[in-house]
């Protein structure tokens, strides 16, 4: 489990279909073969760990699911260790159990912050909504609008300046997971529900 605030950015050192080696400093403090890192917002388990870098094994789902694929040596990825019992939730509760990816369609200035906007897919779409949670390459953030095809989210100033979504750029893909509650409830109301509806919500005290 994790928050979703990225701890520091790391560079990938070597990569191939089985396996990723990256150099890190601050989340090697404590780490041993057999935690999870969040890796882009994707949970990997450490195999092996040195003085200034670690080890993970990429599997095919990990490949399949999201954009892991795509990086090469001397790429920057955002990374976080596992939530320790007792440690503080500053975003919110994330898998790291990667939905799908998404692509960035635009970045737009806004008083001192950037409006993300991405395109998704609708199996994703479908669980988000306007002030919902949702991990953009491991990074917890806010939704502040969306539609049938994207969502928005507005970036601080120190989230461009400490993750990689500073050097995002139209076209890149994103990996995505949405608030967990949103898929229980939709598991709940029954394998064939179309979803998280208004009449849903309506009845059940939400709108």
């Amino acid at each position: 489990m994790f928050t979703g605030i990225v701890e520091e950015t790391g560079t990938v050192k070597s990569v191939n279909r089985q396996r990723m080696t990256l150099s890190a400093h601050t989340i090697l403090q404590g780490t041993a073969p057999g935690d999870s890192i969040s890796i882009n917002g994707a949970c990997l388990t450490v195999i092996e760990v040195s003085q200034d870098s670690f080890s993970v094994e990429i599997m095919p789902e990990t490949l399949r699911r999201t954009s892991l694929g795509d990086l090469r040596p001397g790429d920057q990825v955002n990374l976080e260790r596992a939530l320790a019992v007792g440690g503080r939730l500053g975003g919110h509760f994330v898998q790291g159990h990667v939905d799908g990816t998404g692509r960035v369609l635009s970045l737009v200035p806004e008083s001192g912050a950037t409006l993300m906007k991405v395109a998704a897919p609708k199996d994703v779409l479908r669980y988000v909504v306007e002030k919902g949670f949702i991990a953009v390459d491991g990074i917890s953030l806010t939704v502040t609008a969306c539609d049938v095809t994207s969502f928005t989210v507005s970036l601080v100033s120190f989230t461009r300046d400490h993750t990689t979504l500073a050097t995002k750029r139209s076209g890149d893909s994103v990996n995505l997971e949405v608030d967990i509650l949103a898929k229980y409830i939709e598991r709940l109301i029954g394998r064939e529900s179309p979803g998280i509806t208004a009449e849903f919500l309506s009845e059940h005290g939400f709108a």
